[in-house]
């Protein structure tokens, strides 16, 4: 790498972990000739800056070139099976098995910067026009699912329905999950009775004492996922016009999280 390096670029040692896991050319016709770990630098940075794709910095691969492979792994669903994988890597590395025992789920709204077409919403408890984004994580905050609706979409709702893909997915991961960690927003038996007919674990409800700001047991692994959310400004509003596009950008997001710390 003959240009300028910048914070965001991959070290050796995340190269070394991400590069295998990149899909490789299609058989025949021309070579690749695109530096793929320049690739994977240019739309990180375009998460961590959250400048426009044709603003990239010029001595990155061209910009079509960075959101065509962007793009391409959305489609197909790279992004999230490049999360799943890096997680199953640092869960192992942690000492922790890869199905987890104990989950959480919660629900971020953001706004937009427009109107959405019909992927968009007021989200009346959070007072925010945009669209919310339902989360499961791990107990260690890792992201195991993340949909993305319309702000004044149900919390319970879209819950369930994040399990429910999961489930259908990688039915895998759920088998152990004793337990699923939620705020008062997701109270209720019909919410609890979906998830054991589902997954059979128990929904534990934490619940605030008053109504000032206060850290709640088990709870605050999702809401420091949110956290590293917010360090990404490609992140900070949805700026997307599809909503897979934005649970691209989350997956990507994640991706880059989990790499460094495997690398340390």
């Amino acid at each position: 790498m003959t240009r300028k390096a910048y914070s965001t670029d991959l070290s050796d040692s995340e190269w070394a972990i991400l590069a295998p896991l990149i899909p490789p050319a299609k058989s025949g016709g021309h070579p690749r000739t695109t530096d793929m770990r320049e690739v994977c630098n240019a739309i990180y940075y375009h998460l961590k800056t959250g400048c426009q794709w044709d603003m990239l910095p010029g001595d990155f691969p061209p910009s079509s070139t960075v959101y065509s492979y962007y793009r391409k792994w959305q489609k197909y669903g790279i992004w999230e099976e490049l999360n799943h994988t890096l997680r199953d890597k640092l869960r192992e590395k942690l000492g922790r098995s890869t199905q987890p025992t104990a989950i959480a789920a919660d629900s971020q709204s953001v706004k937009t910067t427009g109107k959405k077409g019909d992927v968009y919403g007021f989200d009346g408890g959070k007072l925010v026009k945009g669209r919310k984004r339902q989360t499961i994580v791990d107990s260690l905050g890792l992201l195991l699912k993340v949909v993305v609706s319309e702000g004044n979409a149900g919390e319970r709702v879209l819950a369930a329905y994040a399990l429910m893909e999961l489930l259908e997915e990688r039915p895998e991961l759920l088998e152990k999950v004793e337990v699923i960690w939620v705020d008062s927003g997701y109270d209720g038996d019909k919410f609890a009775l979906a998830v054991w007919l589902m997954i059979q674990a128990h929904v534990e409800v934490m619940r605030r004492t008053n109504k000032e700001f206060e850290v709640l047991p088990k709870r605050w692994v999702v809401e420091r996922t949110f956290g590293w959310f917010n360090q990404y400004h490609r992140l900070s509003k949805d700026y997307e016009r599809l909503t897979e596009m934005s649970e691209a950008a989350i997956y990507a997001v994640m991706t880059r999280i989990m790499l460094r710390r495997l690398a340390v």
